[in-house]
């Protein structure tokens, strides 16, 4: 019985939050800072608009669903490159590793670097710029550990450190993940997935570019002056999913996942998505995800607009399967900008 109590845990740990934290409402957009934490950098599960959080396995599981991790052989180790928002020259750069430790714990670790270039130094009176470059930089550091607590139930906790920085100011900060799975099914083939994401304190920038040179009236030397910075919250979301695995003859398998986002300072966001997969060796997946006002233009509020797609290519690297190279590829459909493209590549052993 007591094996079951971190899984209370980890439950009341999502629920209690929402309470206070989630009220869906829309006119909060803005209010939130960080946002890259809402950034899905690996291809295989934006593929399908990041609707496995019922079913989500190894690397990836440390965005979607943290328990997903749990259900590793040994190790993972993924690599991955977004070209966000193609044309806005603006990248992502994505490593993570888990590792199975004991007979039931996975420890996990992760970095995403978000690169925007060299942005020309403007001023007022050198709006066009000229005096140089400056590039910031986006930086989420993750380390996890999750735990299959019985053949049905799996969970996992995530903390994340969140830096923001340019030359002169910068701010840093950590959140909070957790997450359940739960597997049933004469085959496992129905899953069930609960998930809170960057769940923590809030952020404040601070630093020289704050600070101002000015002239007090009566005085003639000059004092420096440092701005207060208003404080911000992450974006905080609770995701739910299910999904279900029907099995063919011959090792083929199609999965239809649903999931349901609600989000602290955004609309609630409601997917659906579809896998195939032909003996684990190609698998091809396509999502849709719907909010409020989506579909027309005048109303959308986000740049997507919906559809996603993508695929993998697995190969097994020794005769007993268990060591697996894979490539996965994914595009999500954008309006401006010619979409965001993610490319990954790893192994499992």
């Amino acid at each position: 019985m007591l094996r079951y109590i971190p899984v209370v845990l980890i439950s009341w740990l999502m629920i209690a939050p929402v309470i206070s934290t989630f009220g869906g409402n829309k006119d909060r957009s803005g209010e939130a800072g960080a946002s890259e934490l809402l950034i899905n950098p690996w291809a295989r599960s934006s593929g399908w608009g990041g609707v496995n959080t019922a079913n989500v396995r190894g690397v990836e599981s440390m965005f979607s669903n943290i328990a997903g991790t749990a259900f590793i052989n040994k190790t993972d180790i993924t690599f991955g490159h977004t070209n966000w928002l193609r044309g806005s020259d603006i990248n992502i750069y994505t490593f993570g590793l888990t590792q199975k430790i004991g007979e039931s714990g996975v420890l996990g670790l992760s970095v995403m670097s978000m690169s925007f270039g060299d942005i020309p130094i403007t001023t007022v009176d050198l709006p066009e710029g000229g005096i140089g470059n400056f590039s910031p930089s986006l930086l989420n550091f993750a380390l996890s550990y999750s735990r299959m607590f019985s053949n049905s139930i799996y969970g996992g906790l995530q903390i994340k450190l969140v830096s923001e920085s340019i030359s002169d100011i910068s701010a840093m900060g950590f959140a909070i993940d957790a997450g359940v799975q739960y597997v049933t099914g004469e085959t496992d083939n129905i899953h069930f997935g609960i998930t809170l994401r960057n769940w923590g304190p809030t952020m404040k920038f601070s630093g020289d570019g704050l600070a101002i040179r000015t002239l007090l009236p009566g005085q003639e030397s000059q004092f420096t002056v440092e701005q207060r910075a208003a404080s911000y919250q992450l974006p905080s979301q609770l995701n739910i999913g299910a999904a279900y695995d029907i099995n063919f003859t011959g090792n083929y398998r199609l999965t239809l996942a649903a999931n349901f986002v609600s989000n602290a300072f955004t609309k609630d966001q409601i997917s659906a998505g579809l896998e195939f997969s032909l003996k684990d060796y190609l698998m091809l997946r396509g999502g849709y995800t719907y909010e409020d006002g989506i579909t027309e233009d005048t109303d959308r509020t986000t740049v997507f607009t919906g559809p996603s797609a993508g695929f993998t290519v697995q190969v097994p690297l020794s005769k007993d399967s268990n060591t697996k190279f894979y490539v996965d590829y994914s595009y999500t459909d954008t309006e401006p900008f010619d979409g965001v493209h993610r490319i990954g590549a790893g192994i499992s052993f």
